[in-house]
């Protein structure tokens, strides 16, 4: 990272030195551009206030300027004297761009290049009184010339600026990595001196993720030893009765009975393995196809498939409710029904009773809409407080001998939470040791009826 920032750095230095060098040349060449021309307006307004302009008219005038010449052309543009060659041999400057311009409007000025010299000739002419034309011309370098003349220059103080900026870049790139650094290696406890202020959004961002990720960690590393745990006690109890038949060491009572449990065990090691099943898979779910389906129907549908298994625990089941027409998934809607009035069964006592109900709801604000509530309440054994806010997750049991005796896995109230996660859906708790237990599901009306 250093070492990318440092070569970004140095580029950027070395383009801020090449566009300085080309802009500054420019700059440079325009401000001589102008001065020279000033020069010459200087130079022809002197010369038209002296009787120069009559002698060079009558060919008497004998003018002599250092690196500048001076020519009078006729209206005609025959050239009537030239301090610097001989206007016998002259051709006629009528068509110069210059003198065409002093001819139609006054004045004029223009520049020629000459590649071969690396010069450029600046030319100024202006009309006389008399309608002759005065021009004054000056040689300067190219701008290309400017240039190859001063790269020795410009190249010992670019080597000497770039060496500076690669210390400047070396003690920059180190003064503000630091603080990413420190706060790198002190991810879960950010420090608050020397940091960037920008940056602690950043650094909080990241700190909440990496808490997700140990959070995930370790509930991926509970859920392995609960699931270890749980298949392990079924698979233990099926192992010793097996190899007790085996080795013929049962009576045909204790045989039975024992196949009875090898069953038992069976049964319950295929349901734990079918939630686990389950759960990976709302895991991983994408958007379900949802539909319209009525709330009232799909429990009045569980509650006459779990008739038997209340009047087995005897319990009594009913439901009560309006039609309630909700958007969901109609297979995940029957497992969370079936979850909640299974649990409210089992972990009921004898001559117990099961409410179900399902209608619209409490109007929530006026952006959510309204609700379906689906309630089951029991006269069950009731969940403690301490219990309570842990009830929902992953093998999580309050008593842990009556669920394995009730065949209870400990993932069905895991199930109803992900599936109403699923479904934008809440749900609410309200139990009493020794009372009774009241689970909620809150589900928003299609359309905010």
């Amino acid at each position: 990272m250093k070492k990318k920032i440092n070569i970004q750095f140095l580029l950027i230095a070395f383009l801020a030195i090449a566009a300085t060098w080309v802009f500054a040349a420019f700059v440079f060449y325009e401000v001589v551009c102008r001065e020279i021309m000033s020069d010459l307006k200087g130079y022809a307004r002197l010369l038209a206030t002296t009787r120069i302009l009559e002698q060079m008219e009558e060919g008497e005038a004998s003018v002599q300027a250092e690196g500048l010449r001076i020519s009078l052309i006729g209206a005609d543009g025959s050239v009537l004297f030239d301090s610097n060659a001989d206007i016998g041999e002259m051709e006629n400057h009528r068509n110069r761009p210059e003198v065409a311009s002093a001819l139609e409007k006054g004045a004029g000025e223009v520049i020629r290049q000459s590649p071969t010299l690396g010069k450029n000739t600046f030319y100024y002419a202006v009309r006389t009184g008399q309608g002759d034309v005065l021009r004054l011309a000056k040689e300067s370098s190219s701008i290309f010339s400017i240039f190859t003349s001063a790269v020795p220059v410009i190249l010992v103080i670019a080597v000497l600026l770039f060496g500076l900026c690669m210390v400047l870049a070396h003690y920059l790139t180190r003064s503000l990595v630091a603080p990413i650094e420190r706060m790198a290696d002190r991810i879960d406890d950010i420090p608050q001196g020397g940091l960037y202020r920008e940056l602690l959004p950043m650094m909080e961002t990241i700190r909440r993720q990496h808490e997700e990720i140990l959070k995930n960690a370790r509930t991926r590393q509970e859920f392995t030893a609960n699931v270890s745990h749980e298949l392990k006690t079924p698979l233990t109890a099926i192992s010793g009765y097996s190899e007790l038949i085996e080795a013929g060491m049962t009576d045909q009572e204790t045989t039975l009975r024992f196949a009875g449990e090898i069953h038992h065990s069976s049964r319950r090691l295929l349901t734990l393995i079918n939630d686990i099943i389950r759960l990976s898979e709302l895991d991983t779910a994408e958007e379900e196809p949802m539909e319209e389906v009525d709330l009232l129907e799909l429990a009045q549908s569980c509650v006459d498939m779990l008739q038997i298994s209340a009047k087995k625990h005897q319990v009594t089941l009913e439901l009560a409710g309006k039609p309630t027409p909700i958007r969901a998934n109609k297979e995940m809607m029957e497992e969370v029904i079936y979850n909640l009035c299974d649990n409210a069964i089992r972990y009921n006592r004898a001559g117990g009773h099961v409410w179900v109900e399902a209608r619209p709801g409490r109007q929530q604000s006026q952006e959510e809409g309204s609700l379906a509530v689906l309630a089951v309440r029991d006269t069950g054994i009731g969940i403690p407080a301490k219990h309570q806010e842990r009830i929902f997750e992953r093998f999580y049991r309050v008593d842990k001998s009556r669920s394995k005796s009730t065949g209870g896995t400990g993932l069905g109230l895991a199930i109803v939470k992900h599936i109403a996660a699923l479904h934008g859906a809440a749900l609410e708790l309200e139990s009493e040791e020794g009372v009774g237990t009241e689970i909620r599901l809150l589900l928003p009306l299609p359309g905010g009826q």
